[in-house]
Formats: structure tokens, C-alpha cells, sequence
């Protein structure tokens, strides 16, 4: 047996971390790009880059597939991300297709959303009964707060990117995360209101998520103490649908996981359909603190 295979094998696990069981699966998430990225942002939970081969780009054959046993299953919403989505050829054929059985949410740093791209998002959005949304991330207001997380020359192309957007008529989410200083402030968020409207964007749209200390995160701002971690007395009565793994699984080119956070940790891994998945998982991993003490999630 090749190391691969035996590093994503699915082992028994003796575990006293608390379960979270599946109530429905509502919401499904492709890694459309993988781990490939034209951006390495040092705080990536994944650790994206150019280089980054842990997952590879899923087909539009592949997505079909998961979109076929999903319509059976009851999911309701699909979600997009990478690496950067529209790193795959594919992406805007996958998209077509899924606008077919749901609504569609991308995740995208913006690089790639130039004019005629935006042009055919906006036809895919009105020529489906389901809505398309589109969440662009940034991590500051101001080139200087965020190239040094992002990349140098990364504000004015992304600002570019949702500028694309908004011609066409599409009003974007804008994703930002805590490591951007003072961002949960009214006053960093008031930033970013001011920025959205400078583009011409009437009623902005922002997301503020927590930072994960696994992926590139580690070297920039240090990994999780040992006290972090989930018992099963943390949900204090009041159970662990909060969390998306109660709702939800990932597919990527390797199978299906429990959730978009852990595609890099071998336990994340809950087998090759969606119907392996469909049991309880424990909240073992680190992670699933931020998610349960920060109230981390990328549907709302």
C-alpha cells in the first residue's frame, strides 16, 4: 500500500470529544480548484498557492456525479471553493449545471473576474429560476493592510474585480477575516462600508470570519494552544447545530469530507459518496473550536 493511500485511510478512532450528528445534509461544498491558487495569503487555512497539489481541480463530470446523488439526499445549496475557483477551466459550465438544482455561492479572491467573465456570470445568474452569489475576499480597507496578508498588488486587482461586478449589476459579498486589525470593530467595518460605496455599490455587503490557526496561518500567527480544544460538556444543552458539519460536507478530488476546514487532516476524510458520509463525526480537531466558540460560518 502507497503512503498516500494509507495516510487517507479511514481508521476506527477512540475519541472522548463530542459527536455532532448530521440533521440533514442542506448544503453541499465543492473545492472546485483544489489547493491550486494564484495566491499564496499567509493566513490560508489550506495553504493555497501556485504550487499546492494536495487536491487537484474537480470535473465538471466529477460535480455532475455529486450533483446527481445530492438531488436524492435533499441538499439544497452548493457552495464553491479552492484554492480559487475560476482556476478551473471548467468552472463556469459547473456552474451552469449546478444553477440547475440550486442556488450557487463562489468564494473567490476576485483576480479572475474580469469584464467579459462578469458579463457571462451575470447571464448564468438570469438565466436560472436559482440565485448566484458571488464573495469576493480582501483583508484590509487600504493597500497597506492588506497586500501584506494577500500579496503585493492584490488590493488594487481585487478592487478591479468587484468593480467588474458591480457593472454588470452584481452587488458581491465581501469577505474579510480577523486578521485584518480591528475589522470586528464598528470602526473597521465602517471602513469597508466606505470602500464598497466608493466603487458604487449602494447597499454593501460584508462578512467578518474568524482566522483558523491551521494552514499558512500557522507561521504567520502561531498554531492552536492546547487548551483549545471541544469536551463534550461545551455544548452546555444546547447541541452542535450551529456548526456547519451538523448541515453539510465537502467533496474535493480525494472524496468527501466533513466540512471545508479539515480537507488537510487524513481524519477529516468520511469516504468516496456522499452516502458514507452521513453519520455522526467528533470534534477532535482544534478547528472545530474556532467554529463552535466564534460561531465560524461561511453560509450565513
Amino acid at each position: 500500500m502507497n503512503q498516500t493511500l494509507r495516510e487517507f485511510m479511514i481508521l476506527p478512532m477512540i475519541t472522548t470529544a463530542p459527536q455532532v450528528e448530521l440533521r440533514a445534509l442542506d448544503t453541499l461544498w465543492f473545492q472546485v480548484a483544489g489547493t491550486l491558487c494564484n495566491l499564496a495569503c499567509h493566513h490560508c487555512l489550506v495553504s493555497a498557492s501556485p504550487t499546492n497539489r494536495t487536491h487537484e481541480h474537480l470535473s465538471l463530470a466529477t460535480v455532475r456525479e455529486y450533483l446527481d446523488e445530492a438531488a436524492g439526499l435533499g441538499v439544497r445549496e452548493f457552495y464553491f471553493t479552492g484554492g480559487e475557483p475560476f482556476l478551473n477551466p471548467e468552472m463556469e459550465a459547473i456552474l451552469e449545471a449546478t444553477l440547475a438544482r440550486g442556488p450557487a455561492t463562489v468564494l473567490t479572491n476576485g483576480l479572475l473576474l474580469t469584464r467579459d467573465r462578469c458579463r457571462r456570470l451575470r447571464a448564468l445568474a438570469d438565466g436560472s429560476d436559482y440565485s448566484l452569489d458571488l464573495r469576493v475576499s480582501l483583508d484590509g480597507w487600504d493597500a497597506a493592510t492588506n497586500d501584506p496578508v494577500r500579496g503585493e498588488g492584490s488590493f488594487a486587482r481585487v478592487l478591479k474585480g468587484i468593480e467588474n461586478l458591480v457593472s454588470v449589476g452584481i452587488n458581491p459579498v465581501l469577505t474579510v477575516t480577523e486578521v485584518c486589525k480591528d475589522v470586528s470593530g464598528d470602526t473597521g467595518k465602517q471602513r469597508f462600508f466606505e470602500l464598497l460605496r466608493e466603487i458604487g455599490i449602494d447597499k454593501p455587503r460584508l462578512k467578518v470570519l474568524p482566522v483558523f490557526h491551521i494552514g499558512a496561518e500557522v507561521s504567520r500567527g502561531g498554531a492552536y494552544a492546547d487548551w483549545q480544544k471541544l469536551s463534550p460538556g461545551d455544548d452546555a444543552g444546547a447541541g452542535w447545530d450551529h456548526l456547519q458539519c451538523s448541515s453539510c460536507r465537502m467533496v474535493t478530488g480525494r472524496g468527501v469530507w466533513v466540512c471545508p476546514i479539515l480537507v488537510n487532516d487524513p481524519a477529516g476524510k468520511m469516504g468516496e459518496s456522499l452516502s458514507d458520509t452521513l453519520g455522526s463525526y467528533p470534534l477532535e480537531h482544534q478547528a472545530c473550536w474556532t467554529c463552535h466558540v466564534q460561531g465560524a460560518s461561511c453560509k450565513t
